[in-house]
């Protein structure tokens, strides 16, 4: 079993960006512009390398290889994204591997692309690439090209190399356990063994509602592989296991107007089999809370007023601050109630809101998270 974060270091130690391994600061899928690159180096790299893995590292200083990491991303629906604008996806896989230096909410996302020898290519017309488009590697460049049918396997051995440098003992698997128990102590640390092999560590604040038990601030990581499998500071979340999976539900707190509900987002079923071998399945069981679309009209018509303020730059009263924090949900509902203009409107807000403090910051950040969730599905 390969350590990820061992994998990165080999990686980052190698070389520099070249046909098999791509860096970057930070991605933005969000935007038509950050997904179409994204999707064009996911190409670029399937393409050029039909015989062995090739990967992405984020959050990595390009000059120096400094680790500076970037936020958790938890979007298991990433492949669906893939599937929907290339011919002949290949299977690729987003880990968030945790480093020692880096801040709680900090992680390096690396991205697997898997090889499936075969071509691939742009579906459809995305930002400034045409469909049909086929990019290649050429050094540490994506870029369009002519389909060669004579690719070189020049990467296999190298990366299989790297790979087998980066393997997993028994010395790495403790060290984390201990790690993860001693930065977590705060938080009810947690460890269970699953077939002999897995190590699967957890954290968070306890919390029972109505004779449940949740837990906030959860931290979830898969030892073996140093992989964070999640992350949330804000969300409740409820944990079941036996002696074959770990089970995760997801849950979210919206409402209007002082009134919140938890609403379940989704559930991750991590399965553990015999032969040293582990999977994911995640699904989104979340339906949209409905409101009452007078209520939702004069709610949205006042965050639309508030982000007017912001442009303007005109100072907020204290009732306004307090429907500041609650602006980026109050949009993201009227979005699920077929407001179609109110992500619009979010995103719009985004710096302003980036500039207000990070707690309001942070909820802007939530509502895009569960936005990519529910699009994506």
């Amino acid at each position: 079993m390969i350590n990820k974060r061992l994998l990165i270091k080999n990686l980052l130690a190698h070389n520099d960006e070249n046909s098999f391994y791509d860096k970057k600061r930070k991605i933005d899928i969000g935007q038509k512009e950050g997904k179409a690159k994204f999707l064009k180096h996911i190409c670029a790299l399937s393409n050029s390398n039909p015989k062995n893995n090739s990967f992405i590292v984020i959050g990595v200083e390009d000059e120096d290889n400094e680790i500076i990491g970037v936020d958790f991303f938890d979007d298991s629906k990433i492949q669906n994204l893939i599937n929907a604008y290339l011919t002949n996806p290949p299977m690729v896989q987003y880990e968030n591997v945790p480093f020692p230096h880096l801040p709680d909410h900090k992680v390096v996302g690396l991205v697997t692309i898997r090889p499936i020898d075969e071509l691939t290519a742009l579906r459809k017309n995305i930002w400034k690439y045409y469909g049909g488009t086929v990019f290649f590697r050429d050094g540490s460049i994506s870029m369009p090209k002519v389909f060669e049918s004579d690719i070189k396997d020049v990467n296999s051995k190298i990366v299989a190399a790297i790979e087998n440098h980066s393997q997993n003992n028994i010395e790495y698997t403790l060290d984390g356990v201990f790690d993860f128990m001693e930065k977590r102590e705060d938080y009810n640390p947690q460890y269970k063994v699953f077939k002999e092999y897995f190590v699967v560590c957890w954290s968070g604040q306890k919390k029972e509602v109505k004779e449940e038990l949740f837990y906030s601030r959860v931290d979830i990581e898969l030892i073996n592989e140093q992989v964070r499998l999640f992350f949330s500071a804000l969300d409740e979340v409820s944990i079941a296991f036996d002696e074959d999976s770990f089970k995760i539900v997801e849950y979210v707190n919206l409402g209007l107007q002082n009134a919140y509900k938890y609403y379940p987002l989704e559930e991750t079923i991590i399965s553990f089999g015999n032969n040293a071998n582990y999977n994911i399945d995640t699904t989104l069981i979340f339906e949209a809370p409905q409101f009452d679309k007078k209520i939702l009209h004069h709610i949205y018509n006042a965050n639309n007023a508030l982000l007017e303020k912001l442009k303007k730059g005109m100072a907020l009263n204290a009732t306004e601050t307090r429907d500041l924090e609650n602006l980026p949900a109050t949009y993201l509902i009227c979005y699920l109630n077929l407001f179609h203009n109110a992500i619009d409107k979010l995103r719009e807000a985004k710096p302003f809101l980036k500039a207000f403090g990070s707690n309001v910051y942070m909820r802007y950040k939530e509502s895009i998270r569960i936005l990519r969730k529910v699009k994506y599905s």
